[in-house]
């Protein structure tokens, strides 16, 4: 599928400095509207009335450049008036709250035209930020459609009111399932982690595969990836995407945004964002859904309460991959599906974004794992190397695996290979 994304190219850009100036594009070569950009920078100081109007241009051009709705992935958002998101939620009722974070507050309602149950998330009305974060989100989910990304129903821009209109996801967040639940809830079992794991992989690689240009996710963490009654994952909160860089560039300058505990160490120190920043979320998410545990945890002892450094020390020990299992799983997981997972982990938390793999490579290793298949893991799904005694070669090895394609299947088929043995030689650890 081909997307076009002009209007959120040039929408992005603006993130940077006020004294900065904008990026330049060629206009020539994807032809557009060219004062979007400068709109987009005004848009706070503008007047309700040409917001509004401004929001709906901006997201009928961009359903024209895609082909007027028609095709794979162009599906138009319906606009909803104040008045009707405010009867689907009962006047935003307390007791229709499903959450709230940093850019708004989401509840649950009942469209009274159809009867569907949505969520609907109301933006902080507040700055230039806010708007900013909106017109991301309704661009890129207008454009951006795969099973494993939430999908955006339409959205309300009355007056100074921002609102997005989702479809409703039965089940929360990944968050409410394995971080302090209830005592009465029961917690997830292995196959559902993986499945849960598998999913949100496969929508990070659609968004960095597959869509054109690709998409920088920037916000990967549990309170963002949603199930729905079957526990299948979807990615949701777009307020943060950014393009991922094209051509010879190989990153894209931004302020640092995001989830502390998430972020990549590269992007958190220098603001330079690729699409290994993601991959680095993913291994943060991975850990958490092995370990039941928080990737900032305060309440925990002091080395335990970044959830990354704690687990790096066991990476280089097998016999200590159980030490990372989530207690409430009562030991009930696969030893050999474990190591794979581990190594997954550890693959994609590595310092050196160069030697990280691609979601490609993700969504393949844990195909096996989602389907249930244990006995054949190491055997015919690819694996990743991970060295338990010496990192330094190792890493050395993979930035060369990891040059191109053809080299990185090597490396695969290598690792494959790899699996097998260390699979034979750990048979303690199978339960």
């Amino acid at each position: 599928m081909h997307i076009s994304c002009l209007s959120i190219i040039l929408l992005i850009s603006q993130e940077q400095s006020p004294k900065k100036k904008a990026s330049k594009f060629d206009a020539r070569k994807q032809p557009s509207p060219a004062p979007i950009s400068n709109r987009t920078t005004a848009l706070a100081a503008e007047s309700e009335k040409t917001r509004d109007k401004y929001i709906t241009e901006t997201t009928t051009a961009t359903r024209k450049e895609t082909g007027n709705g028609n095709g794979n992935g162009n599906i138009q958002a319906q606009t909803f008036t104040f008045r009707d998101l405010a009867s689907a939620t009962k006047n935003f009722r307390p007791d229709c709250l499903l959450g709230e974070g940093g850019f708004g507050r989401v509840y649950k309602g009942r469209l009274q035209s159809t009867g569907q149950l949505v969520a609907v998330k109301q933006l902080d009305r507040n700055g230039l930020q806010g708007n900013r974060e909106f017109l991301v989100e309704v661009l890129m989910l207008s454009l951006l459609h795969h099973p494993n990304l939430v999908n955006l129903i339409g959205y309300c821009a009355d007056g100074d009111q921002r609102l997005l209109v989702y479809e409703f996801m039965a089940r929360g967040s990944l968050e409410d399932h394995l971080l302090d639940i209830p005592l009465d809830q029961k917690p997830l079992n292995w196959h559902t982690r993986m499945k849960i794991a598998h999913g949100a992989a496969k929508g990070l690689e659609y968004l960095h595969d597959k869509a054109n240009p690709p998409v920088i996710y920037r916000d990967l963490k549990s309170p963002n990836i949603l199930l729905d009654r079957d526990f299948n994952p979807k990615l949701s909160d777009f307020g943060l995407a950014k393009l991922s860089p094209v051509g010879d560039n190989v990153h894209v300058s931004s302020r640092v945004m995001g989830t502390y505990g998430y972020c990549a160490p590269e992007y958190a120190r220098t603001g330079q964002l690729t699409v290994k920043s993601d991959v680095y979320s993913f291994g943060v998410v991975m850990l958490e859904i092995i370990t039941g545990r928080r990737a900032i945890d305060t309440s925990r002892p002091m080395h335990e309460q970044n959830l990354t450094t704690w687990a790096q020390p066991m990476f280089k020990d097998q016999k200590r991959f159980p030490e990372l299992v989530d207690p409430l799983l009562r030991g009930e997981y696969p030893g050999r599906a474990l190591n794979q997972a581990v190594a997954v982990a550890a693959m994609c938390l590595q310092e050196d974004p160069l030697v990280r793999p691609m979601m490609a490579d993700v969504v393949m290793a844990l195909n096996v794992l989602a389907t249930g298949c244990e006995d054949n893991v190491g055997r015919s799904s690819p694996s990743f190397r991970l060295s338990l005694q010496n990192e330094e070669q190792i890493q050395e090895q993979q930035m060369t695996d990891y040059d191109s394609d053809a080299e990185r299947r090597h490396a695969v088929a290598q690792a494959i290979r790899w699996g097998s043995s260390n699979s034979r030689n750990s048979k303690h650890l199978q339960t």
